[in-house]
């Protein structure tokens, strides 16, 4: 019977939770972030590299996300496509619907 454990990962640079499912083969250990899809089935000799090598590949997905996030809200901008937001948030300030904190 294949035993699997479920492993809270945090990762402190994005300051988010994932679960992760790791399992013991016959070979090592096989795991995976049913949460992000392209953190699937990694492989470790051990629990311990199984895991190192979840938080590692969990981070360039989310960092590949965080960069593509980016890159679309800069080619936003130069595109002008949120320029009515800044109107309204311009609009708002100088009717005295904003305040500031």
């Amino acid at each position: 019977m294949t035993r699997i454990i479920s492993v809270i990962i945090e990762d402190p640079r994005f300051e988010e939770t994932y679960t992760a499912y790791v399992t013991r083969t016959s070979t090592g250990w096989s795991g995976q972030i049913p949460d992000v899809p392209e953190v699937n089935k990694c492989e470790g000799t051990t629990e311990k590299a199984l895991l190192t090598t979840l938080k590692d590949n969990l981070y360039e997905v989310l960092k590949a996300r965080s960069d593509a996030w980016d890159k679309q809200i800069d080619e936003d901008i130069k595109a002008g496509r949120l320029d009515h937001l800044r109107d309204e948030i311009l609009e708002n300030i100088e009717s005295g619907r904003l305040t500031d904190l």
